[in-house]
């Protein structure tokens, strides 16, 4: 049985790209192609037309592993001078960097914490601090916002929108679909190794996949609702989850308004991306 298997794909320059699938789809390979710790049995990989190990040996690759393992004695600062020596930053910038990741990570008062001292969420931020200790081209998350809490979950948007550029590519791997959802140019969904399909987050053909789930919120209890929406079914207090395409929301909508319904909510019963990596692995 192949990991990866009939998987075609060209990714962008100064492109966000999400990778999503179940556990076992084939992503931690198809990372491991692109880092060069594997070579394809069949087909090829190229980055900027050199092969993966070609490029990171000359160019190097920004890449944060699902898992982190720094030795436990190490402190915060340490670990980065560490692995800004290893990564080849010149010395006279290695202190500037230094600072630059940890300030940019909000990491500065566990600089001297030794790494068994750190929580999960502030060891993955280090874990993102030393995949961006230098300026590379390619960026490589896997899982970045595992073990971080809601406050810098949402400070990570920001962290990926300060490293967007030109001629950039930042790919990000991840099981969180929100996540993909909001930072995301483009997102591959693969299943049993296959890519499955290619989805635009937020892009302008969200009605070419037919009906959708919507939840519409009143504000009061009102009759008109299963007369318009047939299909209608209670999602909580004056809560009603309907499916249909956009033309039957529009109407049903208005319609709901000239009969005196007060709407005081309506939005999506799942993500666009959601809707279709439900789609693509049958889950």
């Amino acid at each position: 049985m192949r990991a990866v298997d009939d998987f075609t794909l060209e990714i962008a320059e100064s492109e966000v790209f999400g990778l999503a699938g179940p556990n076992g789809a084939g992503k931690s390979t198809l990372i491991s192609l692109l880092l060069g710790y594997l070579e394809p049995t069949n087909g090829w990989v190229r980055i900027a037309g050199m092969r993966p190990r070609a490029f990171v040996e000359r160019h190097g690759i920004g890449y944060l592993s699902e898992l982190i393992a720094i030795p436990p004695r190490w402190t915060l600062e340490h670990t980065l001078t560490r692995y800004g020596i290893l990564a080849g930053v010149r010395a006279s910038e290695l202190a500037s960097r230094i600072e630059a990741v940890i300030s940019l990570l909000g990491l500065d008062e566990h600089r001297g914490k030794r790494v068994k001292q750190l929580s999960k969420g502030n060891l993955q931020r280090l874990g993102l601090a030393q995949s961006l200790l230098r300026e590379e081209r390619v960026i490589i998350l896997d899982e970045p916002t595992h073990g971080l809490d809601p406050v810098w979950t949402q400070r990570f948007r920001d962290v990926v929108q300060a490293l967007r550029r030109p001629g950039r590519v930042i790919f990000i791997a991840s099981h969180n679909l929100d996540e993909l959802q909001r930072l995301a140019d483009r997102v591959a969904i693969i299943d049993h190794g296959r890519l499955q399909r290619v989805v635009e987050p937020r892009g302008s053909g969200a009605g070419s996949i037919g009906a959708f789930s919507y939840v519409i919120s009143l504000a009061g209890e009102h009759g008109a609702m299963v007369d318009v929406f047939p299909n209608a079914r209670a999602a909580g207090e004056h809560e009603f989850e309907i499916t249909c395409d956009l033309a039957a929301l529009n109407a049903g909508v208005r319609a709901l308004i000239d009969r005196g319904a007060l709407i005081t909510s309506l939005r999506p019963s799942h993500s666009l991306l959601e809707r279709h990596f439900r789609e693509a692995v049958g889950e």
